[in-house]
């Protein structure tokens, strides 16, 4: 029986490294979708609020003013 040598354990150690790279490669398709849903999320609640955030801000802004 041959015993495992420092070197023998390094290589395994960098092939299930390399192979555990390999595997996470597909997690960047799923990122960029939970972004652009992010984005497009925010662009259809900032158009459903602008108007009140409109109003409100130039209500703010005149009560400060005194217009």
């Amino acid at each position: 029986m041959k015993e495992n040598t420092w070197k023998d354990r390094a290589a395994g150690a960098v092939a299930r490294r390399l192979a555990d790279a390999r595997s996470d490669r597909g997690d960047v398709p799923g990122w960029v979708l939970i972004t652009l849903m992010s984005a497009g999320l925010v662009a259809v609640l900032w158009a459903v609020a602008e108007p009140a955030l409109s109003n409100l801000f130039d209500s703010a802004i005149e009560s400060v003013t005194g217009n």
